[in-house]
């Protein structure tokens, strides 16, 4: 007689909110261990912001007169976290083009899982990435004059994931659509130089052109910086006038801006680029 046996029930993988949840976590993960793995990469991203804060500032610092024996690198520090983040998260979408240009993307394109997954899981490992790079950066706040105060650390901290989360949005909505590594290059020099040096990170935005005061209040990096600074300046003790000079706070007219204000427009940034990635990675490759 034959016998029977049975046969193991199959599952058709894709469409249950776990398979989604778990290939966003693999793409988180990977993100993380390409960075882990990659140590070089880790100090030439240290390398820039300490030239900054330390050539640069130190520089401009014998330029820019400062009364009371203020530091001019304290006024640098929030800006500097500003541009470890920046610089990581744009070009953490870099992998996007390496992954379209060596057939790795059209792998995970296929999975049977919603693509948005693949995108945020994407923009959240971009984030955790440039987050872990800021946060060693503030190691060297008290070499700038800047206190180890717990609670301003761990503010700057979140403030620098959700900045960390609006720029990730910003490079992968530019390389979702860019075939090779080049091109990605140029076009995010085009955007990243302006959104830096636009921001008031390495300068004050008192007393500037007409013109180059509007482009300020354009750059959507600006209403990142200023948080930063403001948390920074809220643990010193320095002079009415030296705060104002140096932490005026970003105004619409007469109105300045409350910091809540500044970082729900940050949040609404990312979300609008992170929709409009989504849309574009949902498209037909």
């Amino acid at each position: 007689m034959a016998t029977t046996m049975a046969v193991p029930g199959v599952r058709v993988a894709g469409g249950r909110t776990s398979d989604d949840l778990r290939a966003l976590w693999v793409v988180w993960k990977r993100e993380l261990i390409r960075f882990r793995r990659n140590r070089m990469r880790i100090i030439t991203s240290l390398a820039q912001p300490v030239l900054f804060l330390f050539v640069l500032g130190t520089g401009l610092s014998t330029v820019i007169s400062t009364a009371d024996g203020f530091n001019f690198r304290t006024f640098m520090f929030p800006g500097v976290l500003a541009m470890t983040v920046l610089f990581t998260s744009i070009f953490s979408a870099i992998s996007i083009v390496w992954d379209r240009e060596f057939g790795f993307l059209r792998e995970m394109l296929v999975a049977p899982v919603h693509r948005w997954t693949l995108v945020l899981g994407k923009c959240l490992g971009g984030a955790t990435v440039a987050t872990i790079q800021g946060a060693i950066m503030l190691v060297l706040a008290g070499l700038v004059g800047v206190p180890y105060n717990p609670v301003m650390l761990l503010v700057l901290l979140l403030e620098m994931m959700l900045t960390a989360f609006a720029l990730t949005a910003f490079g992968v909505m530019l390389a979702a659509r860019i075939s090779d590594v080049q091109s990605f290059q140029v076009i995010t020099q085009l955007f990243v130089l302006p959104m830096f040096f636009l921001s008031g990170a390495v300068f004050p935005v008192t007393k500037l052109p007409v013109w180059l005061g509007v482009l300020s209040k354009l750059d959507p990096l600006s209403y990142a910086v200023d948080p930063l600074r403001k948390e920074v300046f809220s643990a010193l003790s320095i002079p009415p006038a030296i705060r104002h000079t140096f932490d005026p706070g970003l105004s619409w007219g007469s109105w300045t801006l409350p910091v809540l204000f500044e970082l729900g427009l940050v949040a609404l940034a990312a979300a609008l680029m992170l929709g409009i990635a989504i849309r574009q990675f949902s498209r037909p490759q």
